[in-house]
């Protein structure tokens, strides 16, 4: 017969599956510090024997990671997606640049369109509430500001979509574009116009999301990037131009 006796379950292993649900769900992020080893015993309700059981197994699992004195932090996970190398490589070469703004129009066409579909009304007032912050930041002409809304918001319709692996891969992308391995945001939304422009695409996201309008939130989405990717093959033709016209004076100037 197929059957087999069952086992109870151990404690730590129950605290593991907990843990191991809120990292998958995007609740839990790369670098956040949880709660110290008595409050955390006493949230799960186990025993600190039982939680530092757990712990360690998943620190040996490199899920979780211990800094002396200062408690028990998620690993930074998004770190290890691509390798130095591949970033290196990434970072020289111009073809990877409009594929990854490729990727996520694709992605993010697809978020859009699953977050208007499947994400709850919390999810969706926590869409609205980071473009208030967006428009705020706009009025302030805080180009620093507005840059680091500008992926708080994309990353919150992408939670809204309710995919982890979507979720996950995303962050690593936008974990990317935070070290500036593919362009500078800041520099971007330090140009008026472009932040004006900028900031209606994002309204024109928010307000198919908030409607409810899968194939408008899709179309928001991936003509925002259109745009982005515009904006960039205009920079590089600006840059390569400079640079052209700059020989051409050195040349004459020593003539």
């Amino acid at each position: 017969m197929p059957f087999q006796r069952i086992q109870p379950e151990k404690l730590s292993h129950s605290v593991v599956k907990q843990i191991e649900l809120l990292l998958l769900q995007g609740i839990l992020r790369p670098g956040e510090r949880l709660p110290s080893e008595r409050e955390l015993a006493e949230k799960l309700g186990v025993s600190r024997p039982s939680l530092r059981d757990a712990i360690a197994e998943m620190q040996g699992r490199g899920l979780l990671t211990t800094k002396a004195g200062a408690g028990i932090y998620v690993a930074e996970l998004l770190d290890s997606a691509f390798s130095e190398s591949l970033v290196r490589l990434f970072a020289n070469h111009d073809e990877a640049l409009f594929d990854y703004i490729t990727f996520r129009r694709d992605l993010e066409g697809m978020s859009a369109e699953r977050a208007a579909r499947y994400g709850s009304e919390m999810d969706l007032q926590v869409i609205d509430t980071i473009y208030q912050k967006m428009e705020a930041a706009h009025q302030k002409r805080d180009p620093s500001e507005e840059a680091r809304l500008d992926a708080e918001f994309h990353l919150s319709i992408v939670e809204a979509s309710h995919n982890i692996i979507m979720l996950h891969i995303m962050r690593a992308m936008f974990n990317l574009l935070h070290q500036g391995v593919f362009y500078n945001r800041q520099m971007i939304f330090r140009q008026r116009g472009t932040r004006d422009e900028l900031l209606e695409q994002h309204r024109a996201i928010n307000t198919a999301l908030q409607q409810r309008d899968p194939t408008a939130a899709r179309d928001a989405a991936r003509g925002h990037l259109d745009y982005v990717e515009q904006l960039m093959s205009d920079l590089k033709r600006s840059e390569k131009n400079e640079k052209i016209a700059r020989m051409r004076y050195d040349h004459i100037s020593m003539l």
